[in-house]
């Protein structure tokens, strides 16, 4: 493949990115639904790809577009590598920037926001299991690692299930990667309606705090515009251009966050191989993407411990996140097969109605009683979280709480420092598949149920007993 085609690919997807921002922005259902640009892309991508224009022209009597649709097969193939390596950037940014607080500061604010969100992930694995035992195994004949789909999907999102490719592909289930990808755009695009419908039904029987029936979205913020008398800098100029640009030190900042995680699993691969490989094999199949997030927070504490000068800039880190997202989800959507999940259509429904019905579930029942205070705050920015990526669940909290005014940013924000390293994309999530191929299922249900017993007992007999209004959290805000 030579560099022109490279760098023909990666120009197509900024055209890509810029066609479904105009979209977006002419499009009312989109902006009622505040879907992303990002998805939009993709499933314009995927509209014009092979299996979707490429199968129309083969019915039309034309195989000319049957391999690529109106791309080319290098195109594609250069897309299929991108979700893998931009997921690790990703991840080597969730935490940098953020000052990492101590475990008591973090369980004190947001405990009851971890306990909540740790019982709505393992549940996805506990149904999915489940699932995936009784039904998707025996009536289906797919693998048991199925089960772990609507977590790596909903939870994770597209980064995660593109990231891991190799891990499915490595046990025997490839199509794996493709369900999960399908079950990431069902899960953020009813993250998304399934949200902003609870925001409306908690706004007319007043269990949200803030907002109150008269608030809607202004018309910029539905088409995601940003009105000139609220705009703000995407970033601080913390080092002199003159010097280095100030993107380019944090995209170096990434990158040794990225090489540390390496360094970090190779050696633990390399430890496995002499002691216990011939036995059981784990990190071989572990992906980079959740050890990047562990070389992030050593380079964080660096941060922490010797930038005096504070040049880290936490929204240029964001910024760099953001667009490594929006390649990734238009890369992964443009080269999704949806033949993979035709196949496996009665699974993927299935799997797909068990995830919308625990999580939009738990927000309804749970939440309440699990989060002592402004808990339609809290957990609508949870349950967006956990059916899409992080910035649904921060697009539902802004629209429930405009203005930030109650404690749910701040106690969503400790409880993804201390959910994210496991769960999400996590080395739960990176582990659960060889955990399944080693030990069996039932290990890794027992241990996702006693996560989830736990959890929720937590959740229900200490935190959500706590009177409203605690002084640990009304400190908090």
């Amino acid at each position: 493949m030579s560099p022109e085609a490279i760098g023909f690919a990666l120009s197509l997807i900024g055209v890509m990115m810029l066609v479904s921002k105009i979209i977006r922005v002419k499009w009312r259902l989109a902006q009622k639904l505040f879907i992303p640009s990002s998805i939009i892309g993709g499933g314009l991508a995927l509209l014009i790809g092979p299996d979707v224009f490429g199968r129309v022209a083969s019915l039309l009597g034309t195989d000319r577009f049957a391999e690529a649709g109106l791309f080319t097969s290098d195109i594609l193939a250069v897309w299929k590598t991108l979700p893998g390596l931009l997921i690790s950037l990703v991840f080597a940014g969730l935490l940098m920037g953020h000052p990492l607080p101590s475990p008591r500061q973090a369980f004190r604010v947001a405990g009851p926001q971890i306990t909540f969100g740790i019982t709505v992930a393992s549940g996805q694995y506990v149904f999915g299991l489940i699932l995936a035992i009784l039904v998707l195994g025996p009536v289906f004949g797919l693998p048991a690692m199925a089960g772990t789909l609507i977590e790596i999907g909903f939870e994770g999102g597209h980064g995660t299930a593109a990231g891991m490719s190799e891990t499915f592909a490595e046990f025997g289930f490839p199509e794996g990667q493709d369900l999960a990808l399908g079950l990431a755009t069902i899960g953020i695009l009813s993250g998304v309606v399934c949200g902003i419908a609870l925001i409306n039904w908690g706004v007319r029987t007043d269990k949200t705090t803030e907002l109150r029936s008269n608030a809607s979205p202004s018309v910029a913020e539905q088409a995601g515009l940003v009105e000139k008398q609220r705009r703000r800098s995407a970033g601080t100029l913390t080092v002199n251009p003159s010097s280095i640009e100030p993107l380019t030190l944090h995209f170096g900042l990434l990158a040794v966050a990225v090489l540390v995680g390496w360094l970090i699993l190779s050696a633990l691969q390399w430890i496995e191989s002499r002691l216990w490989s011939d036995e059981l094999e784990l990190f071989a199949h572990v992906p980079l993407f959740p050890i990047a997030m562990i070389g992030g927070i050593i380079v964080q504490a660096l941060i922490q411990a010797f930038d005096k000068d504070e040049i880290v800039d936490v929204q240029l880190i964001e910024r760099l996140q953001g667009f490594s997202l929006d390649v990734l989800i238009i890369a992964a959507l443009g080269t999704l097969s949806l033949q993979a999940i035709a196949t496996n259509i009665g699974p993927f429904l299935l799997l797909a109605v068990t995830g919308l019905v625990w999580t939009v579930g738990a927000f309804v029942f749970l939440a309440r009683r699990m989060l002592p205070d402004f808990w339609f705050e809290r957990g609508i920015a949870d349950m967006g979280q956990a059916m899409g990526v992080t910035s649904t669940g921060l697009i539902l909290l802004r629209v429930a709480d405009p203005d930030l005014k109650t404690p749910a940013y701040q106690a969503f924000g400790y409880k993804q420092l201390i959910v994210e390293p496991f769960f999400g994309g996590g080395l739960v999530t990176a582990g659960v598949i060889p955990i399944i191929a080693n030990f069996g299922v039932g290990w890794l249900l027992a241990a996702m149920l006693a996560l989830f017993v736990g959890a929720l007992a937590a959740g229900l007999l200490y935190f959500g007993r706590r009177s409203t209004r605690a002084p640990d959290v009304a400190a908090a805000t």
